[in-house]
C-alpha cells in the first residue's frame, strides 16, 4: 500500500512514499520495494549506504532520509513516515519511549561507536586546573556515559549505585570541583574553544573533523558502555517481522557492511557483531 507523506526536516520538505512493502521502481526492476530509513549522517546514513548494492540485488531500494538531530527520527517513525531508523542505542531508545509514549522496537544491532574526552582550552588530564568547564550530552542515557567515563579516569566519582543513569547529583566526589555543563551533544564539538573539556559522542565527533587518537580518553572496549551502547536499527512495533527488515538487518550485519566499518572509520565506529 502506497502511503504519501510530507514532512518538515531542517528547514526543507521532503517528499516520498513510506511503509514497507511499498513497489518502487528501481533501476529497472519495477518490483523492488522501497524502504525508507532515517538516520544521522555519520557514520549511520554512510554505513546504510555500503549496504545499497547488496539490498538492491535482493530487491530492495534503500532510501535513507538524513536527520541532524536525536528527536525528529523517532518521531517520523512514530507517524509512518519512516520504515526504519538507524541512530540510537537502546537506553535512549527506551528513555524515548517512555518520555514520548512512543512503542519503538529495536530489531537488531549493528556498530559501536567509543565515545571519548576531547581537548578544549585542557591538553592534559593529568594537569586539570580547579574549576575547569566539562562539556557532556544533556540527554539522560548519553548524560550517564559520559560520567561513567569521567569516572573511569579518576576525575569524579560516582555513586556505585547509579550505573549507566547517572546524573550530576550522583556525583559523589568532585576534587577538582568540575564545572559539568549539560549541553546539546551537537554543540559539544563546537564548544571546545569555550570548554576545557568535552565528553562527545562519536559520531558527532566523526562530523566535525575529530578522530579517536585525537581523543585523551575513550571508552574501552570491555566496558560497561562498550556492552550497552551498541547502536540499533529501530521500527515501530508491529513490525519487527516484516521480511524486508530481516533482509535489512542481514546486509547490516554481514561481512561486506563489516569490512566497510573496519576500513573506515579508523577504529572510531567498530561492529558490534564482530566479523
Amino acid at each position: 500500500m502506497k502511503k504519501f507523506f510530507a514532512f518538515l526536516l531542517t528547514g526543507a520538505l521532503a517528499l516520498g512514499v513510506a511503509g514497507c512493502g511499498n513497489s518502487e521502481t528501481a533501476g529497472n526492476d519495477t518490483d523492488a520495494v522501497t524502504l525508507k530509513i532515517g538516520a544521522s549522517p555519520t557514520p549511520h546514513a554512510e554505513i546504510l549506504a555500503a549496504a545499497k548494492d547488496e539490498l538492491a540485488e535482493k530487491g530492495i531500494n534503500l532510501e535513507i532520509v538524513e536527520f541532524t538531530d536525536y528527536v525528529q527520527p523517532n518521531l517520523a517513525l512514530d507517524t509512518g513516515d519512516l520504515d526504519a531508523n538507524y541512530f540510537q542505542h537502546q537506553p535512549y531508545l527506551d528513555s524515548f519511549n517512555q518520555e514520548h509514549g512512543t512503542d519503538i522496537v529495536p530489531i537488531g544491532t549493528v556498530h559501536y561507536e567509543p565515545m571519548g574526552i576531547y581537548a578544549g582550552t585542557v591538553t592534559d588530564l593529568a594537569d586539570i586546573p580547579e574549576g575547569t568547564k566539562v562539556g557532556i550530552p544533556n540527554d539522560g542515557t548519553n548524560g550517564g556515559r559520559a560520567l561513567l567515563l569521567l569516572e573511569a579516569n579518576g576525575l569524579i566519582k560516582l555513586d556505585p549505585a547509579a550505573g549507566i543513569s547517572a546524573t550530576k547529583l550522583d556525583i559523589a566526589e568532585n576534587p577538582k570541583n568540575l564545572q559539568i555543563l549539560d549541553m546539546e551533544a551537537a554543540q559539544l564539538p563546537l564548544s571546545l574553544n569555550d570548554l576545557g573539556l568535552a565528553v562527545i559522542n562519536g559520531n558527532y565527533a566523526m562530523q566535525s573533523g575529530l578522530k579517536t587518537e585525537d581523543a585523551l580518553s575513550i571508552e574501552a572496549a570491555d566496558s560497561l558502555a562498550a556492552t550497552t551502547y551498541a547502536n540499533i536499527v529501530a521500527v515501530k512495533a508491529g513490525n519487527e517481522n516484516t521480511p524486508e527488515l530481516a533482509t535489512l538487518m542481514e546486509a547490516l550485519q554481514g561481512q561486506t557492511v563489516a569490512d566497510f566499518i573496519n576500513s573506515t572509520y579508523g577504529g572510531a565506529v567498530a561492529p558490534a557483531n564482530k566479523q
